[in-house]
């Protein structure tokens, strides 16, 4: 073959060549698309649920249907029926107001356990020591009898937990953590010094150490500035449990 025709022919196969390359590329995006997609709509879906978890503090976290205990059905049916209010209307502020105040018991509780926890040193760890997920599973705990013993315990003799109910299932995986890194009982002991049994009073004002919305909403009907404060984020968590 000529130098003229091979290098026609070297022409042709760089034609070829290019072309192919090209369509690949073209056709390249299309196929990542779905997984893509996929691997967005899995991410979405995990940060829906930190924030569901992190904003409602499920006493079950484990129980997607929030039906096994009657706090967490409580707080579950509040957000449905004001998934279901047309947002700005009184019902809807009056729900509003109803799960604010759910929500503030809980994080109370959580307070008083980040206090402790910090108090014991875990000034940088007390996040993550109280972060639990959905995915918590009783089968993967290191010391489950103990930290449901140690549970009872912190519920029957200190007044961390203000609720009348059954502690929160969900201080059983924190406290197996803490049995973990050998300071359970240091934290038993912490939270009977500074929330001793009968330390609160029970006849005082429910309203005194909430938030002043939900003063407001015992006095008088809550209005626009009520809806404010309390549904912030609610409308984007009520998406998470659909």
């Amino acid at each position: 073959m000529s130098r003229p025709e091979m290098g026609s022919a070297f022409r042709h196969f760089c034609a070829w060549f290019c072309c192919c390359c090209s369509c690949c590329e073209e056709d390249e995006p299309e196929e990542k698309a779905p997984l893509l997609n996929e691997t967005l709509l899995y991410f979405d879906r995990e940060a829906k649920k930190r924030r569901d978890q992190e904003t409602n503090l499920w006493s079950e976290p484990g129980d997607p249907s929030h039906s096994e205990r009657d706090d967490d059905r409580e707080l579950y049916n509040l957000l449905q029926r004001r998934s279901k209010t047309r947002r700005g209307s009184q019902g809807y502020r009056r729900l509003s107001v109803d799960i604010h105040a759910v929500r503030q018991v809980r994080r109370g509780v959580r307070e008083k356990w980040k206090m402790i926890l910090e108090n014991l040193g875990f000034m940088a760890e007390a996040e993550a020591l109280l972060t639990v997920s959905a995915t918590e599973s009783y089968d993967r705990m290191r010391n489950a009898p103990v930290a449901r013993s140690l549970l009872q315990t912190l519920y029957s003799e200190t007044s961390i937990f203000r609720s009348k109910e059954s502690p929160p299932e969900r201080y059983m995986f924190i406290l197996d953590r803490l049995i973990y890194l050998d300071v359970a009982q240091d934290f038993l002991a912490k939270a009977r010094r500074f929330y001793p049994k009968g330390a609160e009073d029970e006849d005082e004002d429910p309203t005194e150490n909430l938030p002043l919305l939900v003063t407001r909403a015992n006095r008088d009907t809550p209005g626009e500035e009520d809806e404010e404060e309390g549904s912030g984020i609610e409308a984007e968590d009520d998406k998470s449990l659909d």
